[in-house]
């Protein structure tokens, strides 16, 4: 049984994959104080209430946060007695190319997401992900990584509001009602939320004119959805986009 982890800034995602279909998937804070054996007994105890008794022998990693790898790894080794393969690392080969500068480094998140998207919608892609940065990620026509955007995440930018200003309260965000907020709060929310939005046409807007062919537009993420509903920006939302990339790259280096 193949356990696939996505260690994002915020959280980590951990997905259980039987060979066709995701069975089971939790989610926890991500931290690199965490050890192997809290992990293990975390995991274990969440398992044994989702009734899952298969035993894991793989393991798939990627991660934004480097220091969280290393317990990992020892959670691999120690309890479930196999070496997991690490998306960035020299040993972990891609089924996709990477055409960037020389010496530029490309999140590991960021590869998994473009693998997956080629499998699933073929290229000439955008893929948009709303995590703790909003990143929009480019594939050409063969698949390969050509580069993309980083801006910063929504909930990102609500914290910075309400940190940076003595005034503004911490608020969610939400589909507003109107665009002229009758109060701070809906003030705040309509910014945000209609800010995003022209964020993510005005770029995509601008990607596909830059690749000068015709590209689809793939949301994943949490809030995707929520701006799907009002306008639409997206011709697909994938919500295991990662998941699912984890398991091509694991299969690929299975049938080197």
């Amino acid at each position: 049984m193949l356990l696939a982890i996505d260690c994002g800034n915020t959280n980590t995602v951990f997905s259980i994959w039987d060979g066709n279909q995701f069975i089971s998937n939790w989610r926890i804070a991500t931290s690199h104080k965490r050890t192997a054996d809290q992990y293990y007994v975390w995991l274990k105890t969440l398992m044994s209430l989702d009734g899952i008794e298969y035993e894991i022998d793989e393991m798939v990693i990627s991660s934004t946060v480097p220091r969280v790898v290393f317990n990992l790894r020892v959670l691999a080794d120690k309890y479930f007695g196999t070496r997991p393969l690490v998306v960035g690392r020299s040993d972990c080969r891609l089924p996709i190319s990477v055409r960037v500068d020389a010496g530029a480094a490309v999140g590991p998140d960021r590869l998994v997401n473009t693998v997956a998207g080629f499998d699933l919608c073929g290229g000439d892609l955008i893929i948009v992900d709303f995590g703790t940065a909003t990143t929009f990620d480019v594939v050409d026509s063969d698949g390969a990584y050509i580069g993309g955007c980083i801006a910063p995440g929504v909930n990102l930018s609500l914290e910075a509001l309400h940190q940076a200003a003595a005034a503004l309260p911490h608020v969610d965000i939400t589909i507003p009602q109107s665009v002229i907020g009758k109060n701070t709060v809906a003030c705040m929310q309509s910014g945000i939320f209609w800010g995003y939005v022209g964020l993510v046409r005005e770029i995509c807007d601008r990607i596909k004119s830059e690749h000068a062919r015709p590209m689809k537009v793939i949301s994943t993420g949490g809030l995707a959805p929520l701006f799907q509903q009002s306008v639409h920006l997206f011709d697909t939302f994938e919500d295991e986009l990662t998941m699912h990339g984890l398991t091509v790259i694991h299969k690929f280096n299975k049938d080197i």
